[in-house]
């Protein structure tokens, strides 16, 4: 068995262990799917050592074919692009699950579908073949519906239904556009480089209409605007956990699928250059000021995603390296961001029991640990120097300037709206005269004060020494700029 096969196999193994243990055993299930997430995110980093960073091919490639007649294998290999992602998702899988103190109802059940959900999270990112992907994204919503359904708050019915609803619909655009890539092709087959092969080699209009389907597909989960609308329902209504893998993980496959896509159809992508730049600038001041408006901490969290997903949509509209860069960068920088946020806010109205801002005051005196980590957060958000999202947002506007000039100056107008955002909600939580209510709230643990600074190690050594991760992602970027014409 390959190395990938196993870090996948890891959380269903954790599962299936789950199901047999005794379901009033609350605390035994907990500790079992904290080490299997646990042993899942070493694995992971530990192929840090084997990776080649230099290399722009596939790599730990494992080949098993399936329907020979239809084309279809069990290929799985990371490269520079991918590789990220599946660190951070094991990461943040496990962080998730670390958070999950609160859920004593049914715990079994919640556990296992954490573990599943790491599972279909991880195959999006590993896949070789298309039809591979489009199982493990469509396996994505099943753990996902029941978690938001089953344990999340008073509109979860409605908040899990929408979800559902615009991801399936939006997998139906994918779906009928790989058909149609698929039926085209003189050798059927799913795989992702014999895909490209043809992708590349059929004229201007039909990539621009393949292509179409896929935008609306990946769109639907990035979010790009108009699509977004299940994107802040899910976000308020899921239990805090769940919301950091929305934001942190399930979003990141959208960017992710749309940068496959665009190495499939490059004329297509080409050609659209101007309008994904348009939609990525109006979905990243519309969010950050939909973000500015909500008085629903998640709520706001959940509209900066869409703020914070057009810096990557318009990193990847550049189809230059610089930009590219910036579009990889920006999905791990608000992976972290997006984690710690949610964690803290999650963790917070664990003792408050509100997430309404205008609720808070002066937390600063009473607990300076929450303060410290959640400005660090905020301040992260910001893309402020010395953290992750300014070293993501300065190559995508050193790209998109490149491309298109001070049109991406608006850009900048995003940057300073996420900055009023933050610097109100900092002040509404930590300053202010002390309110008998928040007097008694207890500080961060021991526990929930490791899994805040874990990500906020990330977000600073990333900001401080981006070289490491530029170095992982450059090969494989180099090469995806390459297949377009004046990338």
């Amino acid at each position: 068995m390959g190395i990938l096969s196993l870090l996948l196999l890891l959380p269903v193994l954790g599962s299936a262990a789950i199901i047999l243990l005794p379901a009033g055993n609350g605390l035994l299930i907990r500790r079992v799917a904290i080490g299997v997430s646990g042993l899942t995110l070493l694995l992971s980093w530990s192929l840090i050592g084997s990776f080649d960073s230099a290399n722009p091919a596939l790599q730990f490639v494992e080949h098993v074919p399936w329907n020979v007649r239809m084309g279809t294998s069990y290929a799985l290999g990371i490269d520079g692009i991918s590789f990220p992602m599946v660190l951070l998702a094991t990461l943040l899988s496990f962080i998730a699950i670390l958070a999950s103190t609160s859920i004593r109802d049914s715990s079994k059940g919640y556990y296992m579908l954490m573990l599943l959900l790491e599972t279909a999270m991880l195959g999006v990112f590993m896949a070789q073949d298309w039809a591979l992907f489009y199982v493990f994204w469509e396996l994505t919503l099943i753990p996902l519906f029941f978690l938001i359904d089953r344990w999340g708050g008073k509109g979860r019915q409605m908040a899990s239904l929408n979800f559902v609803l615009y991801t399936m619909g939006g997998s139906v655009f994918m779906l009928v556009s790989m058909l149609v890539l698929y039926d085209g092709m003189p050798q059927h087959s799913f795989g992702m480089a014999e895909m490209a092969a043809a992708g590349n080699a059929l004229s201007q209009h039909k990539q621009l209409l393949i292509f179409l389907g896929f935008l609306v597909g990946f769109g639907v989960k990035m979010p790009i605007f108009p699509i977004h609308g299940w994107l802040p329902l899910a976000h308020v209504e899921a239990p805090s956990p769940v919301s950091i893998l929305l934001s942190g993980i399930l979003l990141k496959m959208g960017s992710y699928g749309l940068i496959r896509a665009a190495t499939t159809l490059p004329e297509a992508v080409v050609s659209m250059q101007g309008i994904l730049a348009g939609l990525a600038l109006f979905s990243l001041v519309y969010g950050g000021l939909l973000a500015w408006r909500q008085s629903d901490l998640k709520g706001m969290i959940a509209y900066s995603s869409v703020s914070h997903m057009g810096v990557v949509l318009l990193g990847i509209a550049t189809l230059n390296q610089t930009g590219l860069t910036g579009a990889v960068m920006q999905m791990v920088a608000h992976g972290l961001v997006a984690g710690a946020l949610f964690l803290l806010i999650g963790l917070l109205y664990e003792r408050t029991h509100t997430r309404d801002i205008n609720d808070y005051s002066s937390l600063m005196r009473s607990t300076p640990r929450f303060a410290f980590f959640t400005v660090l957060a905020f301040v992260g958000a910001v893309g402020m120097p010395g953290t992750a999202g300014f070293v993501a947002e300065l190559h995508a506007i050193v790209g998109g300037f490149a491309r298109w000039g001070w049109v991406v100056v608006l850009l900048s107008i995003g940057v300073m709206i996420s900055a009023a955002y933050a610097i109100r909600t900092i002040g509404r939580l930590f300053t202010g005269p002390v309110s008998r209510k928040m007097q008694g709230i207890e500080d961060l643990r021991t526990p929930e004060m490791a899994a805040a600074g874990i990500l906020s190690i990330g977000i600073l050594f990333i900001g401080i020494f981006p070289a490491t991760a530029l170095q992982m992602m450059s090969a494989s970027i180099i090469q995806v700029s390459g297949l377009f014409a004046g990338g």
